[in-house]
């Protein structure tokens, strides 16, 4: 064995060696299945709405799958806006408020209000949402809404009330926008979070602020913002009726430009719902229909190019067609890349003038920035109970180590809420042997099996020659630094007395990324957008594994026990639950919270690591092994 060994080892070792130096293995392997599983998502969008009556069938099953993929199912409580007005700006056609108001209790929305003088009867008003535009003066923070101030100060002039409100990020109240893009807040996906619920939310109680006033008109109410702003205005529109007309300027592309062609880089999490229902971003939009909507974008956009933009249109204006109100959508490209241009602002104005007012006349007011930062400030001091800054905390609501667990519903929605990406059908394993060599008394095998469409595994079985039929089986799942010392494991099973296979899931050992962070960060980002977890779909390759290795005449009937450390303890876990026939489970180092073990799509609101143990050993025997590694 002591011959056998190096030379095996020495091939895995150059063959990982490989992979990292030329960086593509594992990068190919998975570019490859974005495009199998965005293709997939894509081409099934709104195919099931065939007529109006279907439409109309279904509207209000995905209003409700969206508030889900949003964190707003349940809706938050409606509690008192206490909407407070700090300061009024003066100018000879409007005046701004500056207030601020409580979405919910400490969650401070600020945001400035601009009244058009001598109004004499309800005016049309407009929710400007604003995007990523951050206006900090020697380290003050004055919040986007007076980057974009320019815009509200247009409405007024041309007889629109119009209230501009900060984001939580980039807000007079700094809160996150980039968990996952940045700070390793995988976690969000667990808990379902993301920033673009809380920009929602703030959305919808900012227009029940507007209802309360006698001199906004609450049957013409409309939306509009770009970039970011954009991307809340699809949110806003999509989910209040309240609002009538939308303009959203380069807020939206589709699935293919974000996962396939990488846009998913240049934005933040809040440009994001939670995909649990696999959504391509046309079926977002329809919800809109038949309310008028004008899509803007520019023909050079690098993060909403024009491509993914008219492809959505087109799937859009069907649902339009089926209304009746084709003339209703609008889409309109000017030259230029991501910006604020003039060529834009336009149209958009016209747009709310022709369904706001009921008419169409010169655009002959230029959009142009009135005030300094300093006058449109809300806040002179933070108040002590805000939770703006830390909503991402708090905002969904989140399952307790609850004795009285109803097991049932963890399993059913792990199925449908977790791991609806699994494969809706097996795949053939197509399972072929890509080593097997027999030395020193034992037999080392490597084979190779399809976990699914586009991700092809490795799984190596050791045992020593001679050993009786029907021995245990031991399934170890390896963890980053396991499958990085493929030697030690090796050495490990040669002297292991049953049979003793190693898993490397995908994005580990052979099929590992390349070693940047930033790529890593950004691959796993696109699962997501898939309605999967990178984590999710490892879970699949375990129970994909424990299919392959029953094929082998020495496991296909042996009792099977898998093993696994850290990350891989709650894959194996959540596998077991899944599968028959487990005869026990070893785990080192199990996450104890949400925040440490692996992210789970939304697992995180129906149950804890705790209540999957429980559930683990309903079905199987569990050995907790503390931070042993096998």
């Amino acid at each position: 064995m002591k011959q056998l060994l190096p030379l095996l080892i020495l091939g895995l070792q150059a063959s990982l060696g490989q992979a990292a130096e030329l960086k593509t293995p594992g990068d190919m392997m998975f570019a490859n299945y974005f495009k199998i599983e965005t293709k997939r998502l894509a081409d099934d969008c709104l195919t099931e709405i065939q007529s109006l009556e279907d439409w109309n069938a279904k509207k209000q099953v995905y209003l409700k799958q969206l508030h889900e993929m949003l964190g707003l199912d349940p809706m938050p409580e409606r509690t008192p806006l206490k909407a407070t007005v700090t300061g009024t700006v003066k100018h000879d056609e409007f005046e701004v408020r500056n207030l601020h108001f409580q979405s919910s209790p400490g969650l401070y929305v600020t945001g400035n209000l601009y009244v058009p003088n001598n109004l004499n009867k309800p005016a049309p008003t407009i929710l400007y949402v604003c995007g990523h535009g951050r206006v900090r003066i020697d380290g003050i923070d004055y919040g986007n809404k007076t980057h974009y101030q320019h815009h509200g100060a247009w409405f007024a002039r041309n007889g629109y009330v119009c209230l501009a409100i900060d984001t939580i990020q980039l807000g007079e109240l700094s809160g996150i926008h980039h968990g996952t893009y940045r700070h390793g807040m995988w976690w969000w996906n667990s808990r379902g979070y993301t920033p673009a619920g809380v920009e929602a939310w703030n959305c919808i109680r900012a227009l029940d602020y507007l209802e309360s006033l006698d001199f906004v008109d609450k049957n013409r109410l409309g939306v509009t913002g770009r970039s970011g702003g954009g991307a809340y205005s699809w949110w806003i529109a999509t989910l209040d009726k309240r609002i009538k007309v939308a303009a959203p300027v380069a807020g939206i592309t589709d699935l293919k430009n974000h996962v396939v062609d990488g846009v998913v880089e240049g934005h933040c999490d809040c440009m994001y719902h939670i995909n649990t229902y696999g959504w391509d971003f046309a079926q977002i939009a329809a919800l809109v229909a038949p309310r008028p909507l004008l899509i803007l974008n520019t023909d050079n956009d690098g993060i909403f190019p024009l491509d993914g933009v008219n492809r959505l249109f087109t799937k859009v204006r069907r649902i339009y067609e089926l209304h009746g109100k084709k003339s209703n959508l609008g889409l309109v490209i000017t030259p230029g890349g991501h910006g604020d241009s003039q060529e834009l602002r336009v149209p958009a104005f016209n747009w709310f003038n022709k369904h706001l007012k009921g008419k169409s006349v010169l655009i002959d007011k230029p959009a142009i920035k009135l005030f300094k930062p300093q006058q449109l400030k809300v806040f002179n001091n933070a108040p002590k109970n805000e939770r703006t800054t830390k909503i991402h905390e708090s905002f969904t609501l989140i399952a307790t180590d609850e004795p009285e667990a109803n097991d049932p519903e963890i399993i059913s929605n792990l199925r449908r809420k977790t791991f609806d990406g699994w494969p809706e059908e097996e795949c053939e394993l197509n399972i072929k042997k890509a080593s097997d060599t027999e030395r020193d008394g034992v037999r080392m095998a490597a084979y190779d099996f399809d976990s699914q469409a586009g991700i092809r595994l490795r799984m190596h079985v050791v045992h020593k020659v001679g050993l009786a039929k029907g021995a245990t089986v031991h399934m170890q799942v390896l963890n980053t630094s396991q499958a990085e010392d493929m030697a030690g494991q090796l050495e490990f099973g040669a002297g292991h007395p049953g049979v003793y296979i190693t898993l490397s899931p995908r994005g580990i050992g052979l099929t590992k990324l390349t070693q940047n962070e930033k790529h890593i960060t950004q691959t796993r980002r696109r699962f997501m957008l898939l309605g999967q977890t990178l984590a999710g779909q490892q879970v699949w390759d375990v129970r994909r594994c424990i299919r392959a290795l029953r094929t082998l005449e020495r496991c296909a009937s042996a009792p099977l026990e898998l093993w696994g450390t850290g990350d891989s303890a709650s894959l194996i876990t959540l596998a077991t639950l899944f599968e028959r026939d487990i005869h026990k489970i070893h785990l080192g180092d199990y996450p104890s919270t949400d925040k440490e073990q692996p992210d789970y799509l939304n697992i995180s609101r129906f149950t804890t690591p705790l209540q999957l143990i429980n559930l683990a050993q309903r079905k199987t025997e569990v050995v907790m092994l503390g931070k042993e590694k096998k």
